[in-house]
């Protein structure tokens, strides 16, 4: 583990930014206070939002904390056409495609008694505006989810004492995080819940992304930066796991999507150990871009035919995700969860964390000394 990184954890536990309002001040500070490191998702957030929230964070505790970026989006350009069928949606230019799939979600806007939003909100999250805010009042750390930040700005937020960390899900795209210079290197694999942080998103990408345990493996023989693993983990034994497989810490979301400080709407806590909502699928559905979440009707009936447009279909959908949570109707939502989502535990986040230290360094002495542990 890196000195930067060592200087930020007590233990090797980083809990996961999840934008959409889980990941509020209140968790990040409980996750650092025990000696993890919390973090703040800036992502749909305006920058004076997310400065105010930094602002409330820094009231709650004087341990390091993170903050996680979104990349601006490049357009999409058109992939021919010719098809029929959910092939040909997603094989036309962006634009058709989302019209195509605002017109498929007419009756969904119906049934919620509102409107589908805008598809052209903007493509940029306010990146350049939420950089500044950073570098005239730096953090310690700060993470970038959906591509690799240019080196300049990398080299920018160093200079200010900021550690930089960005997300890859494959040994290529690690291997240009290392080159733009990042401190470190989040590894997702295809357990994690939520978004997939690939940092180019088309129809014809694979869809089965790569095991946990596999990737880290592959990037640690490839890159020389330290590796945060990311996907799927739930109990302290996996978290021992990957620092085996070379990885120095590792980072959980749906772990703390439960937790009384985490920022999640009730229904999506309940949805995460509900018997009805049993597998998880990546799907285009809700966003545009492969995100994991419980299936619900609104991804079956939707799912196949949602195209790679990101973020227009995140933007064309928010209204319905919001009436949907309103009304009470779960099947409506967006319950981003990762693999292992039915080990979530109801404990408070502080106190989740040193669980999950004990179960680690149990899991440790139990390898060596032959005998299992969690």
């Amino acid at each position: 583990m890196s000195t930067a990184l060592t200087d930020l954890l007590r233990h090797p536990i980083v809990q996961a930014p999840m934008a959409g309002g889980a990941s509020v001040p209140r968790l990040a500070a409980a996750v650092s206070d025990a000696g993890g490191l919390g973090f703040l998702a800036a992502g749909y957030k305006t920058a004076d939002g997310m400065y105010q929230e930094i602002k409330q964070l820094r009231g709650l505790t004087g341990a390091p904390f993170g903050v996680n970026l979104f990349m601006p989006q490049p357009e999409y350009p058109g992939a021919g056409s010719g098809s029929t069928g959910a092939a040909a949606v997603t094989a036309l230019p962006s634009a058709a495609a989302v019209e195509v799939y605002a017109n498929q979600l007419a009756g969904e806007a119906a049934w919620y008694e509102t409107e589908l939003g805008d598809p052209d909100s903007g493509r940029d999250d306010g990146y350049d505006a939420k950089l500044a805010v950073l570098l005239d009042n730096p953090v310690p750390a700060v993470s970038f989810h959906f591509g690799v930040p240019a080196p300049d700005v990398l080299d920018s937020l160093r200079r200010a004492g900021t550690l930089t960390l960005v997300t890859a899900t494959t040994v290529d795209e690690a291997l240009a995080v290392q080159r733009a210079g990042a401190d470190a290197v989040i590894v997702q694999g295809v357990e994690a819940g939520g978004h997939q942080g690939t940092h180019r998103d088309l129809a014809e990408n694979d869809p089965c992304g790569i095991g946990l345990l596999s990737l880290v493996a592959q990037v640690r023989e490839s890159v020389r930066i330290p590796i945060v693993a990311a996907g799927g983990i739930m109990r302290g034994s996996q978290i021992a796991a990957v620092l085996a497989a070379g990885a120095s810490a590792a980072q959980l979301g749906t772990a703390f999507l439960v937790t009384p400080e985490s920022g999640a709407h009730p229904l999506h806590k309940r949805a995460l150990t509900d018997p009805l909502f049993v597998r998880t699928e990546l799907t285009r559905a809700f966003s545009g871009r492969p995100a994991r979440g419980l299936v619900n009707r609104f991804m079956r009936e939707h799912g196949p035919y949602a195209p790679a447009a990101y973020p227009e279909v995140h933007h064309l959908t928010s209204p319905l995700r919001k009436a949907a949570a309103k009304s009470g109707d779960a099947q409506g939502m967006a319950l981003w969860a990762g693999q292992g989502h039915r080990m979530a535990r109801e404990l408070p986040a502080g106190e989740l964390v040193e669980v999950l230290a004990a179960e680690a360094g149990a899991a440790v002495t139990a390898l060596s000394t032959g005998g299992a542990s969690r």
